[in-house]
């Protein structure tokens, strides 16, 4: 690369003047083309530090390469950008994850979200995805690797294409499951979705001490918002819940661990991800 043209300083990818250093171009050229052809940083992360990946400079090579060959800017985008999927079409899905094509999955999952964002794809694609695998398991087929190889697939997915924003939250928003509970996917589309709204999150994760959860609520200058994720009864600890109340947190829980379970009044139930995301944001 050429001296001025170093990565940015994050780990998610460059900006577009070292982007266009390394491809020869004008960066009012990668911006046209970002907004027109949806080549590149996504269009509803505004600001002036939108990275790139190396899959988004790899895709403008080609199309530099056609352009080259006398294809037009539209028509070389088109190309190397591929077909859209149709909304919530998960039989081409769900053929590449019994066949363990990781490359297939990730690919279709990815023209997924860039096509029609995180809440649409995760509740017209992927939970439908898997509803039918759970159903095809109590049919009594051995198909647990393909929700774990699906599962990862996702949360790959959403680090590439919906990383942290540049911005802190105003109020900080915290994601954690709950001690014993590893059923982490739901909070990385959480995380995802915020994202998406320009709304940072602190990624916690799976297993998450109740101990742990308070010394990270402690680590900010301002009462957080917290979500607490249970796909069990038995994680759904109201301890964990009455621990960030005190921290002063304002305090969500989602999942059907939590159906059952009686709640102090000052905590919330999230019945869907649109609904967390709105809370949240």
């Amino acid at each position: 690369m050429p001296a001025g043209s170093a990565p940015a300083p994050d780990a998610a990818g460059y900006t577009v003047r070292a982007v266009a250093e390394r491809l020869g171009i004008p960066t009012a050229t990668l911006r046209s083309w970002n907004r027109r052809y949806n080549i590149g940083p996504p269009q509803h992360r505004p600001g002036k530090h939108r990275l790139y990946t190396e899959t988004d400079i790899a895709l403008l090579g080609r199309m530099l390469t056609l352009i080259k060959e006398g294809a037009s800017p539209a028509g070389a985008a088109a190309a190397v950008r591929g077909p859209i999927p149709l909304l919530g079409d998960r039989f081409p899905l769900l053929a590449a994850a019994f066949a363990l094509e990781t490359r297939a999955v990730t690919d279709y999952l990815e023209a997924h979200f860039r096509a029609y964002g995180v809440v649409q794809t995760w509740d017209r694609l992927c939970r439908p995805a898997f509803a039918d695998i759970v159903a095809r398991q109590g049919a009594g087929e051995g198909c647990i690797d393909v929700e774990h190889l699906l599962s990862w697939c996702i949360t790959s997915v959403l680090h590439r294409t919906n990383p942290p924003p540049d911005a802190p939250a105003a109020t900080p928003v915290v994601l954690a499951c709950t001690s014993g509970e590893t059923h982490a996917l739901p909070l990385e589309v959480l995380r995802a979705a915020l994202a998406e709204c320009d709304v940072d999150a602190h990624m916690l994760g799976a297993d998450v001490p109740t101990g742990a959860l308070t010394d990270s609520l402690a680590r900010h200058d301002r009462p957080a918002s917290v979500m607490l994720w249970s796909q069990q009864e038995s994680t759904a600890l109201t301890s964990a819940v009455r621990a960030c109340l005190e921290a002063g947190s304002r305090v969500f829980v989602g999942g059907p661990g939590w159906d059952s379970v009686i709640l102090p009044d000052a905590a919330g139930r999230v019945a869907s991800l649109i609904d967390a995301v709105d809370l949240l944001s």
